[in-house]
């Protein structure tokens, strides 16, 4: 078992030096979803006051597409700082969740690679490395760099055109920019479910979490309902699996 082990590592070390573009390519189908909701976050950072600089220093430090709209719907409405990291803190720990479910691949690598991995990662680079993973044992560093830096360089010039276009966009809610988030999660969700063929579970977690979030809504706020229903439609969905 451990040469097995052994054997795997190497021959993903062995491919790591010639990855690097086959991931600039996987990421390929996710260039659109970016650049249409980074132009749309953009447009909302611009109309929310944020200079062009101020827009590229966001999409460098910060680089959250949920943490961006966040942030500056909330910078428009003059919140405290103090609320607004605690807001975007709160909605990206989703991330820890991210990297613990890809860690198990990664895990021949230092802690500086894994480091540098992980803080590139993102909703949609994830759904592409765990269709692009489910039947290996380890990942190459240099392919999952190729799909993470695609994304981020993409991410930063779609918002950079949406600042620059936005003082022309005075009202991006009149053109369903602010549903643009979500609608590329729509559609990341339904070419994940297409992909991996398990209908009856997925229609379960989807339609557990639709209860559950109106059913908690009714007492508490809508999105503390939302982050309920996260939590109980994942725990059903791996219920559901292990019953199986």
């Amino acid at each position: 078992m451990a040469q097995e082990i052994l054997d795997l590592k190497e021959n993903a070390l062995a491919k790591d030096e010639e990855s690097f573009w086959k991931g600039v390519k996987d990421c390929v189908p996710t260039l659109l979803g970016y650049l249409s909701i980074g132009f749309a976050a953009g447009v909302v950072e611009k109309t929310a006051g944020l200079s062009i600089a101020e827009i590229t220093l966001m999409c460098l430090l910060l680089y959250a597409g949920s943490g961006q709209f966040i942030a500056a719907g909330m910078i428009a409405m003059s919140n405290p700082i103090s609320a607004i990291i605690f807001t975007i803190f709160f909605v990206n720990l989703r991330h820890f969740l991210l990297s613990a479910a890809l860690a198990p691949y990664f895990r021949h690598l230092s802690p500086w690679k894994n480091m540098v991995t992980g803080s590139l990662l993102t909703d949609e680079t994830f759904g592409v490395a765990i269709n692009q993973l489910s039947n290996k044992k380890f990942a190459s560093y240099k392919w999952m760099l190729g799909l993470n830096i695609t994304a981020y360089l993409n991410w930063l010039v779609a918002n950079i055109i949406g600042g620059f276009f936005g003082k022309w966009i005075p009202n991006p809610e009149r053109f369903g920019l602010d549903f643009a988030l979500p609608a590329m999660f729509i559609g990341l969700l339904v070419i994940q479910i297409t992909s991996q063929k398990r209908f009856f579970v997925d229609i379960m977690v989807a339609v557990s979490a639709i209860i559950i979030v109106i059913g908690v809504s009714f007492i508490f706020s809508g999105s503390v309902g939302i982050i309920v229903a996260t939590i109980l439609g994942s725990t059903i969905g791996v219920m559901i699996e292990k019953w199986k």
